[in-house]
């Protein structure tokens, strides 16, 4: 009968012992899962706020404004289209 009570003692403490171990493991999970959550939504918004940058930056008023100030660029005249035919274009044969 002594043999069965402490096989039973021993049995119960290493059940007690596991129920630690995966409690411990649930809260350290959970704890993990609450940071990657609020990892998602800095994320989101961040990504919220790049688009909303990126809509910012390419409106048709800016990159004009770009293209003329960085870019030297300016609007298409008459006066400085070159014109090619296709015999300008085509390599000479030697």
């Amino acid at each position: 009968m002594t043999r069965l009570n402490i096989l039973l003692a021993l049995a119960a403490t290493a059940s007690a012992m596991y129920l630690v171990a995966v409690q411990y493991e649930s809260r350290r999970l959970f704890t993990e899962l609450e940071k990657a959550h609020r990892e998602a939504r800095r994320l989101g918004t961040e990504l919220e706020r790049l688009q909303v940058e990126k809509r910012s930056q390419a409106t048709p008023a800016r990159v004009e404004r770009v293209a003329h100030e960085k870019l030297q660029m300016r609007q298409v005249t008459p006066g400085i289209t070159l014109y090619m035919s296709l015999g300008d274009a085509l390599p000479a044969k030697p």
